[in-house]
Order: C-alpha cells, then sequence, then structure tokens
C-alpha cells in the first residue's frame, strides 16, 4: 500500500470512529432524557390520580410508560409529540414536550406536518392554561383582572412553550442538513483526489517507460553507427596493414576520428546527465527518470542536433569505410522543422549502420525526395557476398524499432523489409511540419 493510500485508509478509520462515538453519545443522550421523563410523568401522574380518584399505581404506571416514550425521539418524533398533546390535560409531559417539538422540527419530517403537530401543542396547552389560570382566578375573591388578562397569560405560556424549542430545532435541523452536504462534498472530493492519485501514479510510470525508452534510442543513435563505423575501419586495417602501409594509417586516422567523435558525444550527453542531477542519485532511484529524461534532451537538442543536409557527410563515412554506395536526391532541397531534419538523418544513418552490420561489401543506394509538403528517404541495399556479410558485429534488434517509433512519433510513414532481389529496403516519410 503507498503512503497516499495509508494516509487515506487512516482517515477513513478515524472518521467511522467519530461518528460511531457520536451515535453512542446520542443513544446515552436520549436514555438519560427518557429516564428524566418517565420520573417527571410518573409524580405528576400519582398526583393526576390522587386528584381524580384513580389508584395511585395505575396513575404512577401510565406516568412512567407515557415519560418513557421519549427514548425513540428521533426514530418517531411525531408519535412523541402527539402521546404529549394526549397527555396535557393530565398536566404532565412538561420535559417530553419541549424535547419532543425540538425533534421533530430537527427531523427530516415535511414542514406542513411539523407545522400542524406545533400547532396542536400550542392548541393543547393554551385551552388548559386559560382554563387552569381561569379557575385560580376565580378562587380569589379579591382578584379579577378580566378575561384579557387570563387570556394574554395563556398565549404568553403557551408561546413561550412551543415556539423556542420549534425555533431551535428547526435552526438545528437546517444546520445538521447543511453539516452532512458539506460532508458528502468532501467526501466526494475525496473520491475525486484519490481517482486523480492514482491516474498521476499511472501517468509517472508511463511517463518513466517512456524515458527509459527515450534515453535508450539517443544512446543507440549516439553510439551505434559510429562504433559500426570504428569496427569496419579497424577490420580493414587489420587486412591491409602488412600489404598498404598508407592505407593502413588512414585507416588508423579515421578509426581515430570515429572515436573521438563517439566519445565527444557522449561526454556531452553524460555530462548534462551530471548536471544539477547526480548519476548516483539517479541510478539509485533517488532522482526521478523523467529528470534524467529531460537531461538526455538537454543533452542532445533537436536545434543542435543533425540536419538533414548533413546526410551527404555520413554517405561519404560510409564510403570511406569500404562500402559502395550513391546519394540521389530529387526536389529542391529546403530547411525542415529541426525535429524533422533530426529523425530524417536518424534514419539514414541508422540503416546504413545495419548494412555494415549485415550485409558487408553489399552496394546501398540512399534516395532523398523533398516534396511540396514532406519528404521521404529510402536506403536500400544489393545482395552481399555471403563471405563478406557478417562483420561480427553485435546487434540487440533496437535499430528498427528505434527507427519507427521515431518516425511514428511524428505522424509519419515507416516501411522495412527484405527485397525481391536478396536485399533489405528501408523507407520512411516524414510530414513536413513547418520552416525553422
Amino acid at each position: 500500500m503507498t503512503a497516499m493510500g495509508a494516509d487515506r485508509e487512516a482517515a477513513g478509520s478515524t472518521t467511522r470512529g467519530y461518528w460511531w462515538w457520536e451515535r453512542r453519545r446520542g443513544v446515552a443522550l436520549d436514555v438519560g432524557l427518557a429516564l428524566f421523563s418517565a420520573l417527571e410523568c410518573g409524580g405528576k401522574g400519582v398526583e393526576f390520580a390522587e386528584d381524580t380518584g384513580l389508584p395511585v399505581s395505575v396513575g404512577a404506571v401510565f406516568g412512567l410508560l407515557a415519560g418513557a416514550v421519549l427514548v425513540v425521539r428521533r426514530r418517531w418524533p411525531i408519535a412523541v409529540v402527539l402521546v404529549t398533546v394526549a397527555m396535557t390535560p393530565a398536566g404532565m409531559g412538561f420535559l417530553m414536550g419541549l424535547v419532543g417539538l425540538y425533534s421533530l422540527a430537527a427531523s427530516e419530517v415535511p414542514r406542513r406536518i411539523t407545522a400542524v403537530l406545533a400547532g396542536m401543542s400550542f392548541t393543547a396547552t393554551f385551552i388548559v392554561a386559560y382554563v387552569e389560570l381561569r379557575q385560580g382566578v376565580a378562587e380569589q375573591v379579591d382578584f379579577w383582572p378580566g378575561d384579557w388578562y387570563v387570556l394574554l397569560i395563556s398565549l404568553f405560556m403557551s408561546l413561550g412553550l412551543t415556539a423556542p424549542p420549534v425555533l431551535l430545532g428547526l435552526y438545528i435541523g437546517a444546520r445538521r442538513r447543511l453539516m452532512e452536504s458539506l460532508r458528502e462534498r468532501a467526501d466526494s472530493l475525496e473520491r475525486e483526489l484519490s481517482l486523480l492519485a492514482d491516474r498521476a501514479e499511472e501517468r509517472a510510470e508511463w511517463a518513466r517507460t517512456e524515458e527509459r525508452t527515450r534515453i535508450a534510442r539517443e544512446m543507440h543513435d549516439v553510439v551505434a553507427h559510429r562504433v559500426s563505423l570504428m569496427v569496419v575501419h579497424a577490420a580493414a586495417l587489420q587486412a591491409v596493414a602488412p600489404k598498404d602501409p598508407a592505407k593502413a594509417v588512414r585507416n588508423a586516422a579515421l578509426v581515430g576520428d570515429m572515436g573521438r567523435q563517439a566519445l565527444t558525444e557522449l561526454r556531452e550527453m553524460l555530462g548534462v546527465l551530471r548536471s544539477g542531477e547526480s548519476v548516483t542519485a539517479a541510478a539509485s532511484g533517488q532522482v526521478p527518470l523523467a529528470s534524467v529524461g529531460r537531461a538526455v534532451a538537454a543533452a542532445a537538442p533537436v536545434e543542435d542536433g543533425p540536419r538533414l543536409h548533413e546526410v551527404e557527410t555520413l554517405v561519404g563515412e560510409s564510403r570511406a569505410a569500404g562500402m559502395t554506395v550513391e546519394l540521389s536526391v530529387d526536389g529542391e532541397a529546403r530547411t525542415y522543422a529541426p525535429e524533422v531534419e533530426q529523425t530524417a538523418y536518424r534514419v539514414v544513418q541508422e540503416a546504413l549502420t545495419n548494412v555494415h552490420k549485415h550485409a558487408a561489401g553489399a552496394r546501398t543506394w540512399v534516395r532523398l525526395a523533398h516534396r511540396d509538403s514532406e519528404v521521404a528517404m529510402q536506403v536500400e541495399n544489393g545482395p552481399s557476398d555471403a563471405a563478406t556479410a557478417d562483420a561480427g558485429l553485435p546487434s540487440g534488434g533496437n535499430g528498427l524499432v528505434g527507427m519507427r517509433e521515431r518516425v511514428l512519433g511524428l505522424g509519419g510513414v515507416f516501411v522495412s523489409g527484405p527485397t525481391e532481389a536478396g536485399g533489405f529496403r528501408v523507407s520512411a516519410v516524414l510530414p513536413d511540419r513547418g520552416e525553422v
């Protein structure tokens, strides 16, 4: 499990633990409120039984059972309020009435039902308060303020017992719904971030693979051609040294030039790889491979890479190595985008390297064609003498793959395969991406 996945799992465990604790605390609160309500209603039930002549035990049991209904206030708030309204004439259920109205207003019960039940509770409380106040005032011989006084006090009492719990419940319910909405949005964002993180990891892995491939291709293009020519010149040097010392000296000079050019290109690439990024750290995985890829790109920038007009020099180097090669150019030469010119050069270079490796001594043709919206190149060799075909050069099979990747990456067409005459042909067409 990655560190990011472990963090997400830990956050989920913390959230589940929090909500488990909240539920436990809510249950404990409901049980406590139901206990107090049962005691209050039981006491009022005893008084009500004494006033009405009922057995005290009946009043006490009735009050205890009615007050205990408060334990289900969260699940059935409507039932709690209806029981409270029914017990209002008996003068019991004060706590249950307040908590029941609050729970009803804070729940998901439709607002019209809440309004109807709150109106019923207000009406029942008002009637009971008015009747009791009127009886109490009537018992006072010397005090009679008038019906308006009893009506006003009853109204205030009813509003005081109904409006505050309803308003508080509405506020708490709205706040809870807002918090749940925010929590859902947070969970949704967390899931999206998790998906984005997974996709980022996949893209990073893909980028690492691409960079490895590109580094291998660059190293192959830089080294393989010149080393192949060095091997060919070394073989020729060994053959002519006893017979023609002057030619052996020329071949030795060519081998030295090829080696120096290969070393220069390698030093440029490795020098940029080491600048600002330790090769040891890169090899041990401490430096992202993408940074190494950027360094390789900087080591051989497209703008400073080989150009198409250098193909003639490339062909001359193969001639100097003993290859019989002809170069033909059709159309008017012009300047292409740097990546197009470098890719075209690399295709010709790798095709000539393959001729040196696998068809030494074969006659070879290099053709370039400048067209309206594209440039085409073809390298074809004829059949080779079996005695000289193998130059003893190792082959990893990456040359054709690298050429194909380069050409297809620019939207071009690449075809390679044997010819009917027994040779081999490599053809590529690159679209013109604009002049520099």
